[in-house]
């Protein structure tokens, strides 16, 4: 039986906004005030984090602090790769989503002969790269970065040589080249994309399971539908972004979308997705207790951690029993 190590990661370089960096805290906060022991029952290790650079001057425009970004990403994956090496659950606790890149590559970089799918709960789609990006936030770039995507059939930007080099440097950090193909990759209600994610979406047919069809299907078919979509995959990464909930049960995160996830399906839907044994990781990411009044997010986003924690113990007792 596995045991779950939590890998706290509070690094929000890749994000527009500030204040991810503290989600950690805020799902500490909201644990004391629930009187939980959930952050005494799990060993835990904090990858550092460079977050000071962000007062130094950003000299990448098209993938801020991409610099950094990459000595972070190498330790994400460090730390996922010893985890699984040792045989327990990475369950990673992130500040931006540009961390996931990070995890991606720790799997594969344990597992390369391994075939790894990805379930991204998300309202964004996140496979920028810094030749597409809009806004130069690299947390919109995880998923172009683990598929080694540069989409330069829809270039708007012509990155810096600098850029470009550390571009390439992210996408060699675990193992060189993609760690993930496209057809491995499923979205659940992504809602908010740009027309450069729409063409890779389309071109290479990746299935999101919006809001509309997760209503009519219900958590617990979308997820037995999203991994069957991955039934030729050995491993699963299921990485969970909280504004895949609607802004109406918190503002706490830093590019809310209407139209979401309500906390009950949410914590439904995660535990669901985690009781498959092929899920080696789950990532909880982008809770900003700036955004916030009451710690509201992190309320709701730890009471899903919770439950999909329990669902995952749950699923692991029984293998052991078996």
């Amino acid at each position: 039986m596995k045991k779950v190590k939590l890998i706290e990661v509070r690094s929000e370089l890749g994000a527009g906004t500030r204040g991810a960096g503290m989600g950690i805290d805020a799902l500490k906060v909201a644990c004391l005030d629930k009187q939980s022991d959930f952050f005494k029952r799990f060993n835990s290790i904090a990858v550092p984090d460079l977050n000071y650079t962000l007062f130094d001057k950003d000299v990448f425009p098209t993938a801020h602090h991409i610099d950094s970004i990459l000595s972070i990403l190498k330790s994400v994956s460090n730390t996922v790769a010893q985890t699984l090496e040792f045989g327990m659950f990475p369950l990673v606790l992130a500040g931006d989503h540009s961390n996931a890149a990070g995890t991606i590559a720790g799997i594969k970089k344990t597992y390369p002969d391994k075939t790894l799918g990805v379930i991204w709960v998300d309202a964004h789609a996140d496979i920028h790269s810094p030749y597409t990006t809009p806004s130069g936030n690299v947390h919109g770039m995880a998923l172009a970065i683990a598929l080694n995507e540069d989409n330069l059939a829809s270039k708007k930007n012509d990155p810096a040589p600098e850029t470009i080099f550390f571009w390439e440097s992210l996408k060699r950090v675990g193992i060189d080249g993609p760690k993930l193909k496209p057809e491995h990759l499923v979205y659940i209600v992504v809602r908010d994309t740009e027309e450069e994610e729409d063409y890779l979406m389309q071109k290479y047919g990746i299935k999101d399971f919006g809001y509309k069809e997760f209503k009519n299907k219900g958590a617990e078919q979308v997820a037995r539908e999203a991994l069957e979509l991955l039934r030729d995959c050995d491993l699963i990464y299921v990485s969970f972004d909280v504004d895949s909930m609607d802004p109406k049960f918190s503002q706490g995160t830093g590019t809310p979308v209407e139209v979401g996830l309500r906390v009950d399906e949410a914590r439904e839907l995660c535990c669901h997705l985690v009781h498959d044994p092929r899920v080696c990781c789950y990532e909880m990411v982008e809770i900003n207790p700036t955004l916030d009044t009451e710690n509201t997010m992190a309320e709701n986003a730890f009471d899903i951690l919770e439950a999909t924690t329990a669902a995952i113990l749950d699923r692991e007792s029984r293998s052991g029993a078996a």
